[in-house]
């Protein structure tokens, strides 16, 4: 199939590489030039603008967005809704809140413009490991899409079957999920980062007190002097806490045992905050997830060790710089 992307940057540049790997074929735009030409080879296609992209696509067009939230996607929306016709449709992968999804949804349906959104987990390693999509929108768009998701998704690999699940949709093993109408993938997604920030939270704290074991304050018989990195590789070998974001703690503290590299500011980028009011909304009790937002908030403390964990996983998961 034949996709437009808009966005090339951690994860944008990524997604066009894996599907082109399987036999797709991109036209993509970003602001900087030098990245959409660096990008440009087999079945890869550079645009100019917007319009030059558009036109550059058979109809029906697709093109995903692929954005920081804010003003920039409402205006790239926006514009494509000026620019695309009735029959084709926009994919929003980026970190949207899901409220948006459904004014988007609503406004591109008036006019005859599908509008789907796309919760897309993997960061800067999705082009090797595939990217874990949680989708919304209209369902028989979703489908015709099949092609695409199934080609980003991770795939079963070497994960084993969950007993009982013979007869759901066999799409799920495979990393992607159709989750229900507009904003609905965005909504499950915003809730799987609201539990990432808990679970990065729970570990970096863990860490910390075991750093701490060999303060002053400690008791001289009880001051353990512990290899942190050699920890977390040993948790990563059959215990129940073992995961993928363990594993990123261990490589961190393997390259970098004292964290020196990491300022320990770490920024919250919108999706815990939306989960923490979806709770409050619901009238669900959230206290871990709600804790792990606030200690975000707490990190203007840079030089603890709990926060400088946290920038070093979230680096190593997504590639992102906090600040000095």
């Amino acid at each position: 199939m034949q996709l437009g992307m808009i966005g090339l940057g951690r994860m944008g540049g990524n997604i066009v590489r894996r599907l082109t790997r399987a036999g797709h074929e991109c036209v993509v735009f970003d602001q900087n030039p030098a990245t959409v030409k660096s990008l440009v080879g087999d079945r890869i296609h550079g645009g100019s603008n917007l319009p030059d992209l558009v036109k550059r696509l058979a109809k029906p067009r697709t093109v995903w967005v692929m954005l920081p939230a804010g003003e920039i996607t409402e205006q790239t929306v926006n514009e494509l809704g000026s620019l695309l016709e009735k029959g084709d449709t926009i994919i929003d992968g980026g970190n949207a809140f899901f409220h948006d999804d459904v004014r988007r949804a609503r406004a591109m349906k008036d006019k005859g413009i599908h509008y789907i959104d796309c919760g897309t987990s993997g960061g800067v390693w999705g082009l090797e490991r595939g990217y874990c999509l949680m989708i919304g929108g209209e369902k028989e768009v979703v489908d015709r899409l099949d092609p695409i998701f199934g080609a980003l998704a991770p795939g079963t690999g070497s994960i084993e079957r969950t007993p009982g699940r013979e007869k759901r949709d066999p799409r799920v093993e495979r990393g992607y999920l159709y989750c229900g109408p507009s904003g609905a993938g965005r909504f499950v997604k915003m809730v799987h980062n609201g539990i990432e920030y808990g679970i990065m939270q729970a570990y970096a704290e863990g860490f910390e007190i075991m750093q701490k074991a060999a303060s002053k304050e400690v008791p001289a018989e009880r001051r353990y002097q512990l290899d942190l990195a050699d920890i977390a590789e040993v948790w990563r070998r059959g215990s129940v806490i073992s995961s993928w974001l363990l594993d990123l703690t261990a490589m961190s503290l393997a390259q970098d045992p004292t964290l020196a590299n990491f300022s320990g500011v770490v920024e919250d980028s919108g999706e815990g905050r939306w989960t923490v009011n979806a709770a409050v909304e619901e009238a669900v009790p959230a206290d871990v997830l709600s804790a792990a937002l606030y200690a975000r908030f707490r990190s203007r403390d840079p030089h603890a060790t709990a926060n400088k964990l946290l920038s070093a996983m979230r680096h190593a998961f997504g590639g992102h710089i906090e600040p000095k």
